[in-house]
This record gives structure tokens, C-alpha cells and sequence, in this order.
């Protein structure tokens, strides 16, 4: 005897809403015991250096810090606490970190989309630029980079007028800036930068070490961008190519309105993991002395001693910066993967 229409022999389906809300509870208990798991580790280990008389303990970070930094956004002097130098250089690293990882996408996206160019002196250069930079460590190209910004540029005495208000010398980059009147919040005006008997006065200044961290983590990781975009476009079938040409779309057409949305599906993933690495790769800038958050860190080690806690206090905060990147191109990425797609 045959079923009933519509009946099956299997039983009920499970319930949708109970399946999520058991995924977030079991992501909930996992998250749950990696905390404790490594609250327990830095409990353990801050127990064994107290036994061995090792001064340990986070309580440094209220103590007057003691030491200057020599640039950034955030306001710091010597009598501040150690927390606040630390969030100094994490805003510094922040700073050099968002326009190169910007120029390095951009520049990037060029130079992958020059690889596969019809011309063959554009293909070439591109090639040789590649093949280059990413067979060069990033530790030594900063340094060259440091090295032709200090020593082969004009004093600041005679600075190089790159743009009208642009000057470019050993001391650095002024460039025109936005101020705020007194008692204003929003800028009113541009300060430019003016030449003087010495240096250039007024404005913004950019260091030659921020300078050099910014344009070497930009053409390091640009290189390996480029290669991401290349892949990601030649995975884009020749059929919709074909059918683009025949609805007679420019060759920027074609590449805009048709193959990079498809490539985006093969070029966000990968990307997050470049993007991941220039972040981390800029701790490479204490090589420089560009005040970042490992400097600070290394710093903050020499004047305390706390070398298990400075390190540790570097290890949360790049983790948290790499989860921030991590959600934000997951959440991208989404928006770009095919409809249907987990």
C-alpha cells in the first residue's frame, strides 16, 4: 500500500530556527573556551614569572610612560601612561597601513589588468615589475626606499616643488592641509606650506620614514595584487567575453560592466589575505624608526622590562586588526559571490 501524497516516511523536517540558534550556541561555547583557555595561559605563565621574582603584571600600562614620540595624530608627552603610548602607535599603524594597503590595490589593479593587455612592451613591464618586487624581501626595498628619501633627495634647504604647495626634500613631504578656525569643528581652510630660509614651514609634513613605510608595503603588496587580479579575470569564461563583444561593448565596457564583477568572485578572497599581510608586514617599520606599535612596544619593553606583556599586548591588538579586515572583506565578499552560494 502506497504512501499518501505529500507524506514521508522520514519523519518531520528539523526545525530551521532551532538548527541556527544551536550553530550560535555552539559558536558561542567555542569562543567561549578559547577565552578561557587563554586567559588561563596568561594567568599561568604571569604565576611562573612572579615566582621566579620576574616583575610581571599589565598594571605598567598606568605608569607614566617616560619617553616622546616623534610623530603621529595622537597628542602624547613623556608624562602620559603607557596605555596611551601604545594606542599612539596603533593609530600610527593605522595611519601607514590604510593608504598603502589603498595604493597598493589601485596600483595593483593596473598593473594586473596590464599583464594581460594586448600590447606587448605593456605586458612586459608589468611582468618584469612583478616578478621584481615580490622576488625582493619587503625588509629590503624599505630600506633602499629609507635610503634614497634621506640621503638621495635635495636638503631641506632647496626642496623640490613636485606641485604648486607640494615640496619634497630629506626632511620629507609638506603638503597644503585642512584647518579649523579657533572654536570651529569642521576645517574652513587650506594651510599651505611655505618655503623658507631653512626648511619648509606650515601645512602637513610626512616624514621620510612614514614616506618610505607607506611606498614600500604600496609596491610590495601591489605586486602581489596584480597577480590576484590576473587571475581572477582570466578565470572569467571567453563566452562572456564573446557575448560582450556582441553587444557591441567597448573593450573598458567589457572589462567594467561585464568581466570584473565576475573576476571580484575570485579576487576578494584572495585579497583578504594581502590585505592581512601588508597590515602585519608593517611592523617591519621599526626598521626605520617609524613610531608604530611594535616600536612602542619595543619602547615600552627596554623602560619595564615587561617583555611577556608588551608582547602580548602586540598579539591582541594585530589579531583584533586582522579580525576587523577579515569581517569587513567577508561582509564584500558576500555582496559579490554568486546568489545561492555558501
Amino acid at each position: 500500500m502506497s504512501a499518501a501524497p505529500g507524506r514521508s516516511d522520514i519523519g518531520p523536517a528539523p526545525d530551521g530556527r532551532r538548527g541556527v540558534w544551536l550553530a550560535w550556541a555552539a559558536q558561542a561555547l567555542l569562543i567561549a573556551v578559547v577565552a578561557g583557555g587563554a586567559f588561563w595561559l596568561v594567568h599561568h605563565a604571569l604565576e611562573v614569572l612572579r615566582a621566579r621574582g620576574v616583575r610581571s603584571g599589565f598594571d605598567f600600562l598606568l605608569q607614566p610612560a617616560g619617553f616622546e614620540i616623534s610623530e603621529g595624530w595622537l597628542d602624547f608627552h613623556a608624562g602620559q601612561p603607557f596605555w596611551r603610548a601604545f594606542l599612539a602607535g596603533l593609530i600610527n599603524t593605522i595611519r601607514a597601513a590604510v593608504p598603502a594597503a589603498v595604493m597598493a590595490v589601485l596600483l595593483g589593479t593596473l598593473i594586473g589588468i596590464g599583464r594581460l593587455a594586448p600590447h606587448v612592451l605593456v605586458r612586459g613591464l608589468c611582468g618584469a615589475y612583478v616578478e621584481t618586487v615580490r622576488n625582493v624581501p619587503l625588509l629590503v626595498q624599505l630600506l633602499m626606499l629609507y635610503f634614497a628619501l634621506t640621503q638621495l633627495l635635495p636638503d631641506s634647504t632647496e626642496p623640490l616643488e613636485l606641485l604648486p604647495g607640494f615640496w619634497l626634500s630629506k626632511g620629507g613631504l609638506s603638503m597644503p592641509w585642512p584647518v579649523a578656525d579657533e572654536g570651529a569643528v569642521w576645517p574652513s581652510h587650506f594651510e599651505w606650506p611655505e618655503r623658507g630660509s631653512f626648511n619648509v614651514s606650515g601645512g602637513a609634513a610626512l616624514s621620510p620614514e612614514y614616506l618610505a613605510v607607506v611606498i614600500a608595503l604600496a609596491l610590495y603588496t601591489a605586486a602581489f595584487v596584480a597577480e590576484i587580479v590576473r587571475a581572477g579575470i582570466t578565470s572569467v569564461s571567453q563566452g562572456q567575453k564573446l557575448a560582450a563583444q556582441a553587444l557591441g561593448l567597448s573593450s573598458w565596457q567589457q572589462l567594467r560592466l561585464v568581466v570584473m564583477p565576475q573576476a571580484l568572485r575570485v579576487i576578494v578572497p584572495a585579497l583578504t589575505n594581502q590585505l592581512l599581510s601588508l597590515t602585519k608586514n608593517s611592523s617591519l617599520a621599526v626598521a626605520v624608526g617609524y613610531p608604530e606599535l611594535v616600536s612602542i612596544a619595543n619602547t615600552s619593553l627596554n623602560s619595564t622590562g615587561r617583555a611577556f606583556e608588551c608582547i602580548a599586548v602586540i598579539m591582541v591588538v594585530y589579531l583584533a586588526l586582522s579580525l576587523v579586515i577579515s569581517a569587513g572583506m567577508n561582509r564584500y565578499n558576500t555582496r559579490v559571490a554568486l546568489r545561492g552560494w555558501r
